[in-house]
């Protein structure tokens, strides 16, 4: 056997222990590398992937390959990436980017602007319309530490209106998490909280980064290394709706899609080397290995 040969054998199985490590074989399958180290958000529409970076990234949406790598790029004007961190479509295919991450719990400025359909095969376009919106709930800027309950990393949007569902960051985390209720209309609004609920207690683990919905209602929220579905969603949100699935697989995890009513596409950011890759799963396989 060649040196060469060699080599790629200890690679290869060095491979296999750490997926077997983890057990990200048994839930994930890797489709390929995004092509960018920061994916906050992504959403398939129109039988196309799309992503997007956060803060401190350029004001582009990346159209993904189906085995990753980036095959367009869409410039956007009139609008910067103050903290962009998901991605949502509605049943006409238009997409909607999240402008409303908040680390600090200080801003004033959320937004959530409209890409028409008919602009995403340009190399550049601008917003139809802003959703401005403030949370009811939220009377300092920033808060008490204690209450850092107002960043978002995940949202989307069903039958006119926007769910967005916060990061709780809040010292002495308790796995609380805040859904709230936004119309899908240009101009500026007071969200409505539709509830508390709880992931998990461990904050690493637990913070929700990235939500979408199914064609056919259910609902999904991810972590770094669980998801849960909420079947029925649109008939309402209760906390024994939700459905917790371990992907057996750690790393920081922030875009979530539905390809159909069973196939999860998840891209997480590149980290020390490692990341910044696209996955997908299927709802059977999760329930199946639960």
């Amino acid at each position: 056997m060649k040196k060469t040969d060699t080599i790629n054998l200890l690679l290869s199985a060095s491979v296999l222990l750490l997926l077997s490590c983890n057990g990200a074989e048994d839930k994930l399958t890797v489709l390929g590398e995004t092509g960018k180290d920061e994916i906050s958000g992504t959403e398939y529409v129109n039988g196309v992937l799309w992503a997007l970076e956060d803060s401190g990234n350029k004001d582009i949406l990346y159209k993904i390959g189906e085995k990753g790598g980036i095959e367009q790029q869409l410039r956007l004007r009139g609008m910067k990436n103050k903290d962009w961190e998901d991605l949502t479509s509605d049943a006409e295919g238009n997409l909607y980017i999240g402008d409303f991450g908040n680390n600090d719990n200080d801003r004033k400025d959320l937004a959530i602007y409209k890409i028409n359909r008919d602009s995403l095969d340009n190399d550049m376009t601008q917003p139809d319309y802003a959703v401005y919106f403030k949370y009811p709930d939220q009377k300092s800027f920033p808060p008490k530490k204690s209450e850092f309950l107002y960043d978002a990393e995940a949202f989307f949007e069903h039958n006119g209106i926007f769910y967005i569902f916060t990061k709780n960051r809040s010292a002495r985390y308790d796995g609380s998490f805040k859904v709230y209720k936004v119309p899908n209309k240009a101009g500026s609004h007071t969200a409505v909280l539709a509830g508390t609920y709880t992931s998990c207690s461990a904050y690493r683990k637990c913070a929700i980064t990235g939500a979408d919905i199914s064609p056919d209602g259910t609902a999904v929220l991810l972590s770094s290394d669980k998801v849960w579905l909420i079947p029925g969603f649109s008939k309402g949100f209760k906390q024994e709706a939700m459905q917790q699935y371990e992907l057996g697989h750690y790393s920081q995890k922030e875009g979530i899609t539905f390809k159909d009513n069973n196939t999860l596409l998840i891209a997480d950011e590149k980290e020390d080397g490692t990341g910044g890759l696209l996955y997908s799963v299927t709802i059977t396989d999760l329930k199946a290995k639960r």
